[in-house]
């Protein structure tokens, strides 16, 4: 990278490819956030790299004005793995959705999260498959009816924060489509993260299953229905902020401070501690919970990268430099006559 970082606005962010994406798609809102806050993450827009499988979500390399793939369905982490570990200095951001990433592309998603590369997942969530015209995908709710299942999906859905968790990610968020400035602060904090980022977006996908997140994002509804999450803070949340998560031994709870509850009572994020991460990861899909934004998890690893290099050098070190033809000529070798 250059020493000098030049000065960007978000046309330099800004593709000359026209926007293909439903009118109202909560695609539209993700990308023009990226694009905004993409010109002060200080990094030269050359050393940017967009890597997309397939689906609605992935044509968004196209639409960056930066380097990109767009690859195979399911196979984007692998190939920006292969980025990654070939120049480590660049910025590398895997774009996918709730199929690409945890269906046909679930195994390079949780070997990505374990290995700890230094790269960015943006993971958009709208609960269906869009681009192939509404079936049901790995994170539709239990009885949800669509094309290929009309009479109610049987399926268990994925949880992708519990997936990421369990994967060993090293920083875990979650953020919504219609939440622009909270979006912005997450794109800024998985950015600044040394380690894979995993980063849920809920997306709405108002064609084939519109107001998926409705709940989260009606103005008179998302106070009682989102959690905001603020490391060091106490988990408050409401209209008057009146509401807050107890912990009863080990269970989380729903309480209203009052007499009977104080603040006291109320359970203070802690972006480090992995139990309160599972915690807030598995109130989704719980009624009876909001549904918590934010950074729920992030911790500092060495990551595969910087690893991989030192294990070279030391391979250097003991070995010292050879040739292609030393190494063919190492070990048990035969002539064929």
């Amino acid at each position: 990278m250059s020493d000098t970082i030049k000065s960007y606005t978000k046309k330099d962010f800004t593709s000359d490819q026209a926007v293909r994406w439903c009118p109202g798609c909560g695609d539209y809102a993700i990308l023009a956030q990226t694009q905004k806050i993409f010109p002060d993450l200080g990094v030269d827009k050359e050393n940017f790299v967009f890597i997309s499988g397939i689906g609605c979500s992935s044509r968004f390399p196209y639409y960056m004005d930066t380097f990109g793939f767009h690859t195979i369905h399911g196979r984007a982490p692998a190939i920006a793995s292969g980025v990654k570990l070939a120049n480590p200095d660049l910025s590398v951001w895997v774009v996918t959705g709730d199929g690409d990433g945890l269906s046909i592309g679930g195994n390079h998603t949780i070997h990505l999260l374990r290995r700890n590369l230094d790269i960015n997942v943006m993971l958009f969530n709208n609960r269906i498959y869009g681009l192939t015209k509404g079936q049901y995908s790995p994170t539709s709710e239990v009885g949800k009816i669509t094309k290929s299942t009309p009479m109610g999906s049987l399926d268990r859905p994925f949880n992708p924060l519990t997936l990421a968790l369990g994967s060993g990610a090293t920083f875990v968020s979650r953020t919504i489509d219609k939440e622009t400035k909270h979006m912005q602060s997450m794109i800024m904090r998985s950015h600044g993260h040394k380690g894979t980022s995993f980063m849920e977006i809920y997306q709405n996908c108002n064609i084939f299953n519109d107001g998926a997140f409705s709940n989260q994002t009606d103005r008179e509804q998302k106070a009682d229905t989102v959690l905001i999450l603020e490391n060091g803070e106490p988990m408050l949340f409401g209209s008057d902020k009146n509401k807050g998560i107890r912990l009863d031994g080990n269970t989380p709870k729903v309480v209203e401070l009052g007499d009977k509850w104080g603040m006291d009572d109320v359970l203070v994020h802690d972006e480090s501690d992995y139990v309160i991460a599972s915690l807030l990861s598995n109130m989704t899909y719980q009624p009876e919970f909001p549904d918590p934004i934010g950074v729920l998890y992030a911790v500092e690893s060495d990551t595969y990268e910087d690893t991989m290099v030192a294990q070279l050098n030391q391979a250097v070190k003991k070995k010292s430099n050879g040739t292609v033809q030393d190494l063919l000529n190492t070990g048990d070798t035969w002539v064929v006559d």
